[in-house]
């Protein structure tokens, strides 16, 4: 199986709804996302994904979030911002941006809200993957 990752930082506030405690109220992070993607064949360049292509993805999802306050962009305004969900965020994005002629797929999204913390988000297993 061969992995590629790639990462990518961004900047926003957030509100963490049904918190009851500090959180709860507006605070921002320096977040740091990590994608892992996996595959079990290269293509013809010998490349499971091109981290061009990856890292372009990243940057798109990541636009969207960038400087805003989460709690007002969709699906945040919905969905609580929480490290997790925004871990599900990335993953969504990711995977339906992927060629589909690639046999590479989206195996965990890793989310940093301090140096020392993170939230990660995996599929559930794929069956025959």
């Amino acid at each position: 199986m061969f992995e590629v990752s790639v990462e990518q930082t961004f900047a926003a506030a957030h509100a963490l709804r049904n918190y009851h405690g500090k959180c709860e109220n507006v605070h921002g992070h320096n977040y740091r996302v990590q994608v892992r993607v996996s595959g079990p064949e290269l293509d013809d360049a010998g490349m499971l994904v091109d981290f061009v292509e990856l890292k372009r993805l990243l940057r798109g999802a990541i636009e969207r979030l960038d400087h805003q306050f989460l709690n007002e962009v969709a699906p945040f305004d919905d969905v609580n911002p929480s490290a997790e969900n925004i871990a599900r965020y990335f993953f969504d994005e990711i995977h339906r941006g992927l060629r589909t002629e690639t046999a590479a797929a989206v195996d965990e999204v890793k989310v940093w809200e301090t140096d020392i913390q993170y939230a990660s988000y995996r599929p559930p297993q794929i069956a025959g993957r």
